[in-house]
């Protein structure tokens, strides 16, 4: 692995999943989270596709971080789940969670998610990608016991979600990429980190 930095690159997030997913990869980074009001974004951003939201946000992320960092690579990233044309953000309760998790019963998940790098306070690359979960139907006591052991885990998690633990036990079906589902488009992300010198060729 080769930064021109000599540091590694800059995460715009404290996600867990993501941070997971760049060590997993072999990807060096510091993470520092990024200072920005998300749904004062989304409000401006009210009838956009939700890709393009998630787009939107996850390079307002990078570009926060950058202007405090301007001399580092970095990448921001978010997800977005829309549901039967709603779109969801993170549960702010367990009864909210409980509330998505009966809404997304029976029905199809589109999950989108995205990632940006900026460096010097500009964005220089946008990527994204959307992978589609079939939600089964879910018991009150599948939720009931589902949110007694994964909450509060899952209020970091649009989708109510950690497909990685027994979030998966909500699915009939996924078709996508898997790193997108854990919410960032990890191949194209090395792509553009090895266009920018950052990983080798």
């Amino acid at each position: 692995m080769n930064d021109l930095s000599g540091r590694g690159i800059l995460l715009a997030s404290n996600s867990a999943s993501r941070r997971a997913m760049l060590d997993a990869a072999g990807i060096a980074f510091e993470a520092l989270g990024a200072d920005i009001d998300e749904r004062a974004l989304e409000a401006e951003m009210d009838g956009a596709e939700p890709g393009e939201i998630a787009q939107a946000l996850a390079a307002a992320k990078a570009a926060a971080v950058s202007d405090r960092r301007r001399d580092a690579l970095v990448l921001g990233s978010d997800s977005l789940v829309e549901v039967a044309g709603r779109r969801f953000d993170k549960p702010a309760s367990r009864e909210e969670a409980a509330e998505h998790l009966r809404f997304f019963s029976g029905q199809v998940m589109t999950l989108h998610s995205a990632a940006a790098l900026a460096r010097g306070g500009q964005i220089v690359w946008i990527g994204s990608d959307f992978a589609r979960l079939r939600v089964r139907t879910l018991s009150e006591d599948f939720i009931a016991a589902y949110l007694a052991a994964e909450w509060p885990a899952v209020a970091h998690c649009v989708g109510v979600f950690r497909i990685e633990g027994p979030g998966v036990q909500l699915f009939e079906s996924i078709m996508g990429d898997q790193f997108t589902v854990l919410g960032m488009p990890l191949l194209q992300v090395q792509e553009a980190l090895r266009e920018a010198g950052t990983l080798l060729e």
